[in-house]
């Protein structure tokens, strides 16, 4: 399947958002993720199912002051 991962073509053999993150190695990273510009809960990650050609963005929070 060729996805979108933060604005980068990539090819993937995954079926859901968490199957992506495991793949990627942001596994068990506290992340925010979205699909297609829509936000994705962590707990709704692993129902969230890909599609051929759908963007996701993953970010990572910031910190400082």
């Amino acid at each position: 399947m060729k996805l979108q991962l933060n604005g980068a073509p990539i090819e993937v053999q995954v079926t859901t958002l968490a199957d992506l993150l495991d793949a990627e190695g942001f596994g068990g990273a506290k992340v925010a993720t979205a699909v297609n510009g829509a936000f994705v809960p962590a707990a709704a990650r692993a129902g969230q199912q890909l599609s051929d050609g759908d963007s996701v963005e993953v970010l990572a929070p910031m910190q400082g002051g």
